[in-house]
């Protein structure tokens, strides 16, 4: 099933959406909101997937399901930590700067925990006070939410705690990583609020496109109404999620929507950088991987980050070409 969150209050009202996002069921009278749902998902989710089944049949009233009214899935969730599952990503941002990456990147996941008091919705500006140094920048990712986690868990025990699944936009200030991870303390300044898909969709809902704690398909990013990245998100992906929750949840339990991320989808291209869509490649799912690759190759980066008037759009269609959790798009404003 598919659920949504429309803007009401400080999280949302809880709507179950259409397979084809054409309409949506009020789902308030099951769970006022979709955190509520979460926090005792045994007994709401068979509720909301009956819903579903009515909306799917016509049995039930609906009205014409808006994007653009949608906060995103949990408005503000008790946590969002962000993996880089995608090595290769890393990977490329130490070469720029010829750095060794260290061997135990590939054995030990990255992850930072980010604000998650504030998500944008998936059609609300990334309102910055300025487009200049701050380096703004998309990352394109997968995301999961889980249920209650304990602490402990094995990588393998950890996919069965996966309720839902949905697409984000990370976004990142670059010009200001640098001074920030320099104190040795962290990402604070340098990611502001992200945004996600309209909505979030149980496992079942993707059939054979998730397997092994990997979503299966391309992730689409546009940028400025261009392709800029198809990278597949189930290939290059080290890290498969049960390892990233895993990896969170070694030291403490983790409650009910808590959000992970997947870090930037990235591929390779025969072992070695990917190319630009128009030139016969997959592309890239941040600007900053552009860069780095510009950075190998001419010995600096040619691409700017973003500007007020920028727009970026991310989302993922089915072997039909129909989208799975909507879209997420935006434009960059001045606050």
């Amino acid at each position: 099933m598919k659920l949504a969150s429309l803007k009401k209050g400080r999280d949302g009202q809880l709507v179950v959406v259409s397979k084809d996002l054409s309409r949506y069921a009020d789902a308030s009278a099951i769970a006022p909101t979709l955190q509520a749902a979460l926090d005792d998902w045994s007994a709401i989710s068979p509720r909301l997937e009956e819903l579903s089944r009515k909306l799917e049949s016509g049995d039930v009233g609906s009205s014409p399901f808006k994007q653009e009214e949608c906060a995103s899935p949990l408005p503000r969730a008790y946590q969002w930590a962000d993996g880089s599952a995608y090595v290769n990503h890393v990977e490329l941002v130490r070469k720029a700067r010829n750095a060794e990456m260290p061997e135990s990147f590939w054995e030990d996941p990255l992850m930072y925990q980010g604000g998650s008091d504030s998500f944008l919705g998936p059609r609300e500006p990334i309102r910055m006070p300025t487009d200049q140094g701050w380096g703004i920048d998309m990352e394109g990712e997968i995301a999961i939410v889980l249920d209650d986690t304990p602490m402990g868990i094995s990588a393998e025990d950890a996919l069965s705690k996966v309720r839902l699944i949905m697409l984000v936009n990370d976004v990142s200030l670059r010009g200001l990583i640098p001074g920030e991870l320099a104190k040795g303390f962290g990402f604070f300044q340098s990611k502001p609020s992200s945004a996600f898909t309209p909505c979030a969709v149980t496992p079942d809902e993707l059939g054979d496109a998730w397997k092994d704690g990997k979503l299966n398909l391309p992730l689409h990013v546009d940028y400025n109404g261009e392709a800029f990245g198809r990278a597949h998100a189930g290939t290059d992906m080290t890290f498969h999620f049960g390892q990233l929750i895993a990896h969170a949840a070694k030291s403490r339990p983790l409650s009910a929507g808590t959000i992970i991320g997947s870090g930037t989808v990235s591929n390779k291209l025969d072992g070695g950088p990917g190319k630009h869509v128009s030139n016969g490649g997959v592309g890239y799912s941040c600007i900053a991987e552009v860069r780095m690759i510009e950075t190998i190759e001419n010995g600096k980066p040619s691409t700017p980050f973003m500007s007020f008037g920028d727009r970026v759009a991310i989302e993922m269609q089915n072997e039909d070409g129909q989208s799975i959790f909507g879209r997420i798009d935006q434009v960059v404003e001045k606050a």
